[in-house]
């Protein structure tokens, strides 16, 4: 009898919330995974894990690490704060890049790697939805880090690795930490005093929000295709909602009226584009991939507080 032996994967990030869900749909789909996290982390379903590596991608590739695939997702992620620190994000998530890419060039990483981006590098305020043709801009300080990994994918490709990107746009879902719209509003309805009006940022810029599990389920679609015509996908609903509408589907998860609001000029970005959508046909018309999940299950689960094992 034939064995067939099983594929291995690097998961980068391990530990974060996509992460997370990547593992949990690559373990699901039979693969041995190889997560590679940047501290001591533990979480339900890590023990299903074939190998973990605490390791600063910063400085280099874990010794002995070796796999058939891997999905980078490793990196500084919010856009809010890389105004801030600038520089920081722009050389932590190029330095990542680069542990990755030489570790495919010296054989550890031996077929696909998928090298996760953003939605956010497009330049916007034009047609809409954006497609992966669409113009591309430096709008944050994370946008012009992640510009830079794209390029360096290139690179690596022009060096003979199988390397494709991936640009999600905005994810919501379960396990999502503060630093991003749902969890952050959730965090303020629930220390809001009685009758106290809500302070919030612009609520009414449009984004396109994917669930994170049908994110992670993209990801491994790339990986697990055969031939691919195209070296960069994104990942999207094709539609937009509001701040105010995911602050409308918040409340009515969480069981309260809609608050008063009032506007905090503190939490506005200085380069928020009215509406951003985003075109995953290419991504459906080769893999048939399309979300299979609402806005409204992703905030449900993410109030009910499901782990990757139960979401």
């Amino acid at each position: 009898m034939t064995t067939v032996q099983k594929r291995s994967i690097v998961v980068t990030g391990a530990s974060g919330f996509v992460g997370r869900h990547v593992i949990a749909d690559a373990l699901d789909r039979g693969y041995d995974v190889h997560a590679v996290m940047h501290a001591d982390v533990s979480w339900p379903g890590r023990e299903r894990l074939t190998s973990w590596h605490i390791a600063d991608l910063r400085e280099d590739w874990p010794d002995g690490l070796t796999a058939d695939a891997a999905i980078h997702l490793a990196g500084l992620a919010a856009v809010g704060p890389s105004f801030a620190h600038p520089q920081r994000y722009i050389t932590a998530n190029s330095a990542m890049m680069t542990a990755v890419g030489e570790a495919a060039i010296a054989g550890a990483i031996r077929g696909r790697v998928v090298v996760v981006s953003t939605g956010g590098v497009y330049a916007g305020g034009g047609a809409v939805p954006l497609t992966e043709d669409s113009p591309l801009a430096a709008s944050s300080p994370y946008a012009v880090s992640k510009i830079l990994v794209e390029q360096q994918a290139d690179y690596y490709r022009r060096r003979g690795v199988d390397a494709i990107v991936a640009r999600p746009f905005n994810h919501i879902g379960p396990g999502q930490a503060p630093g991003f719209l749902v969890p952050d509003l959730r965090a303020a309805l629930d220390a809001l005093p009685a009758d106290a009006p809500l302070a919030v940022g612009n609520l009414t810029t449009r984004r396109d929000y994917t669930d994170v599990r049908d994110i992670a389920h993209a990801y491994l679609d790339l990986i697990d295709a055969t031939t691919l015509r195209n070296t960069t996908y994104n990942v999207s609903t094709g539609r937009s909602l509001s701040g105010a509408e995911i602050l409308a589907l918040l409340c009515e998860t969480m069981g309260r009226d809609i608050p008063s609001l009032v506007a905090d000029p503190d939490r506005w970005r200085p380069t928020d584009l009215p509406e951003v959508i985003g075109s995953s046909r290419r991504l459906h018309d080769e893999l048939g991939w399309s979300p299979r999940r609402t806005p409204l299950t992703a905030i449900a689960d993410f109030v009910k507080g499901l782990d990757t094992e139960s979401a």
